[in-house]
């Protein structure tokens, strides 16, 4: 247990709120708690041994609500011998991503597909996305998954296998796709050489760049090694 473990939480927790819509407000406090915790010089686990509630609260930009979080985190691990601790937990961090996990799968979705939060929220506030067009499906993921880290997982490998090819992909195409999974392999990318948009290949026994022109002959590559542009070829 140290600041580090704990910052990612009150971040994540943040990254919740976000997807919950809530205030600006509530979200930067804990924005702000998060890195107020990375850039402190004390353990917040020391500072509680000797001041208790007190001390966490001292540490600059985290009020009393996320203070009594972290003392629950705290008091919640406890030694399991052999030096080993128990990994602490938040109720409030544990309840909040059980109630947004549906919308985080949704939000996840999008991100495959380069769409931020933000981008979703002004889409959906323009209605160019339904937002609950997706809820259904996303439900339906989640129960299928198992877990929303396997959820996730699912939604990856389908927009690998799919970006890879130029092909869109949904939530649904998860469904489709679910008993194939394991085998969705993205398609190779490949990169190629190319010299003013004409393509060249590698002479291994004469040990030469060469340039093949729209005829179709081979031409000795007299140029730097550095002006030969590589493309991705799918």
């Amino acid at each position: 247990m140290n600041n580090k473990t704990l910052a990612i939480i009150l971040d994540e927790i943040a990254g919740l709120l976000e997807i919950k819509g809530e205030t600006f407000f509530r979200i930067n406090a804990y924005k702000k708690a998060s890195k107020s915790l990375e850039s402190s010089e004390r353990e917040v686990y020391e500072l509680y041994k000797e001041k208790g509630l007190k001390g966490i609260r001292g540490i600059k930009g985290i009020g009393d609500s996320i203070a009594k979080k972290i003392e629950e985190y705290i008091k919640s691990s406890s030694a399991k011998g052999s030096g080993e601790t128990r990994q602490g937990r938040i109720k409030y961090y544990e309840e909040l991503k059980e109630e947004t996990a549906i919308r985080q799968v949704i939000t996840y979705y999008f991100q495959t597909k380069g769409l931020s939060l933000q981008d979703l929220k002004e889409n959906a506030r323009k209605r160019k996305i339904i937002y609950s067009r997706f809820t259904k499906p996303a439900k339906q993921l989640l129960e299928l998954a198992g877990s929303l880290d396997k959820a996730k997982e699912a939604i990856k490998k389908v927009a690998d296998w799919a970006s890879s090819r130029n092909l869109d992909y949904a939530i649904e195409t998860v469904f489709k796709k679910w008993l194939e999974l394991d085998r969705l392999k993205p398609k190779e990318i490949v990169k190629k050489p190319f010299y003013r948009d004409n393509p060249m290949i590698w002479s291994e026994t004469k040990k030469k760049w060469y340039v093949i022109d729209k005829y179709g002959d081979w031409l000795e590559y007299a140029g730097k090694v550095s002006e030969i542009e590589w493309r991705i070829i799918k």
